[in-house]
């Protein structure tokens, strides 16, 4: 047992966690235990999952445990971790169902391998004892890594059918769009990047304030420090518009949430015409702190890590790259994937990005840039990751009875996926994808007798490389773990090739509008107004958003 460095960050110590933060104070590790069914239970619930249970006990186990995950991060600052530092995922020997995000101490990281055996030591820092993980010494018992509670590729079979054969997609439609500038640290206040992309998608769809009566965002006010801009609440009180209907908040489907929520309002015959909207104002808010222009948020070590975070920030993963990086390892391990097949899809944004003026990044790539660019964590670099930027982007989802008389051909929604199959919590959930694309996505081609082979071009959410592979693999553009396959050499997913991808750029390459930028070149495409990157004859786009929170898919098609 070792003291923990001071400053580092820890978990917020609360009635129902105690146990498990004080549990090394006697060198053994302790979880909740089901008396109903044995079951382990991580993080500790009121209830059993498996058989809904309500009695629990408190169980110490071995403190062994297998290593299924690791990446070794280079450029995140943590207080009291020094980079490099290995975060890890280990599956507990007695219930390889739980697993602990922890860091790999005790060796050189060169060394660990997927699979091998683990055992717990203990950091004490003020009242918790954080649970770290070194090679076990005894590496004779074989660990095999977990497997899924549902196996990727049939996810289909345990999506819920639809209650009836009316769709509410049948009855909406998109009738406007529009975008502020983009850029890395505009310096403006980001109302006024809302208010350009919503005065832009009313000119665009030939309607004016006084025609909406519903509001929607994501992830609404609160303290997102540059992931928005006050919600609703900001933009009602300075446009003076009293909708008769209004949403925004984070436990949606991604930022697409918004949209669908919309929709709903508007096929519920509750608004008719709803202005949703998405801005970010990440690089001006960095920038602002760092010149002192506004308080910074407090550091890790400055608050106590609450809610799902307590499990993962005192171990230095406080990014969905440390999460991502140990499932685009696993799935590297299952099906042979190698950076390169990750390299092709930042190549091809790259290139359509060129074709884009509004892109942030439009130099030329090739893949020795890539590979030779600096280690951001294991195994990402830096062109694995989306692009912090300021923009706004905003939609006009309208009455489909309403929307054949305004300005542009409206564009209509086939069917939307929302359907939650795996575990929220990140390190909990799949194991080879980005965790909440499977069951949306499965759960989008439910509601439609479209197929894949029917989507002339698709826009997937890509805040890194590896969230763009498993869409493309969740959507059944290819198959589970065939993707290196799909990808290789980068002519598939090229405009003029079998599925073009991500055509203005994407998220890599144009910036991270965080899904919604994606809904705006879907819509563009099916109009036919992309120039030079137009694909042709595009008539039906698939468009995925969410990063690691519950995801959403929707199958949008032209009117002709």
């Amino acid at each position: 047992m070792t003291d923990a460095p001071p400053g580092r960050p820890l978990p917020a110590v609360t009635a129902e966690t105690e146990f498990f933060w004080t549990s090394g104070a006697d060198g053994l590790l302790r979880f909740q235990e089901c008396e109903s069914c044995d079951a382990l239970i991580h993080p500790p619930q009121p209830v059993c999952r498996y058989c809904r249970g309500h009695q629990f006990e408190t169980k110490a186990v071995s403190g062994y445990g297998t290593l299924i995950g690791f990446t070794v991060s280079h450029r995140f600052t943590v207080p009291g971790l020094s980079t490099p530092y290995v975060v890890a995922q280990v599956a507990i020997e007695e219930d390889p169902r739980v697993r602990l995000t922890t860091n790999a101490v005790g060796g050189d990281p060169d060394r660990l391998e997927l699979g091998m055996r683990m055992e717990v030591v203990f950091d004490h820092v003020d009242d918790v004892w954080l649970p770290h993980f070194k090679p076990a010494v005894d590496q004779s018992p074989e660990s095999p890594m977990p497997t899924d509670e549902i196996a990727p590729e049939d996810m289909h079979r345990h999506v819920r059918p639809m209650l009836t054969t009316e769709k509410f997609e049948d009855k909406v439609a998109i009738t406007g769009i529009g975008s502020s500038r983009i850029g890395r640290r505009l310096m403006v206040p980001p109302l006024s990047l809302t208010l350009q992309a919503c005065e832009a998608a009313i000119a665009d769809a030939g309607l004016t304030f006084e025609d909406i009566d519903g509001l929607s965002t994501y992830p609404g006010g609160g303290a997102y420090g540059g992931f928005a801009e006050g919600g609703v609440t900001a933009l009602e009180s300075a446009l003076g518009l009293n909708p008769v209907w209004h949403n925004g908040g984070m436990e949606t489907f991604g930022p697409g949430g918004s949209l669908i929520a919309a929709m709903l309002a508007v096929a519920g015959g509750l608004a008719r015409h709803v202005l949703c909207f998405r801005t970010l104002w990440e690089a001006t808010f960095t920038e602002s702190t760092r010149r002192g222009e506004r308080p910074e948020r407090p550091g890790p070590g400055a608050t106590r890590a609450a809610g799902a975070s307590a499990w993962r920030s005192p171990f230095g993963s406080t990014s969905a790259a440390h999460t991502l990086a140990m499932n685009a390892q696993r799935h590297f391990q299952r099906y042979g994937t190698t950076r390169e097949t990750l390299g092709w899809i930042a190549l091809n944004q790259r290139a359509n990005a060129a074709l884009n003026p509004t892109a942030i990044y439009r130099d030329p790539m090739t893949m020795d840039d890539y590979l030779g660019a600096r280690t951001i964590t294991t195994p990402f670099g830096l062109y694995d990751c989306d692009v912090p930027c300021d923009g706004a982007i905003a939609v006009i989802v309208s009455a489909k009875d309403a929307a054949r008389d305004l300005a542009k051909p409206p564009i209509l929604v086939e069917a939307v996926g929302t359907q939650i199959l795996e575990r929220i919590e990140w390190d909990q959930s799949t194991l080879t994808h980005e965790p909440q694309v499977l069951g949306p996505a499965a759960h989008l081609w439910s509601r439609t007798d479209l197929r894949p082979a029917d989507v002339d071009v698709a826009e997937l959410y890509d805040g890194f490389t590896f969230n763009c592979l498993t869409w493309l693999e969740a959507l059944g553009f290819c198959g589970i773990g065939e993707a290196k396959d799909f990808l290789e050499g980068g002519k598939n997913i090229a405009r003029d090739g079998l599925l073009p991808l991500n055509t203005h750029g994407g998220q890599l390459s144009h910036g991270r509008t965080h899904g919604m930028g994606l809904i705006h070149e879907a819509i563009v495409q099916l109009r036919g107004e992309a120039g030079p990157r137009q694909v042709a004859d595009a008539r039906v786009a698939a468009v995925s958003s969410g990063g690691l929170t519950p995801g959403g898919a929707i199958l949008f098609r032209s009117d002709t």
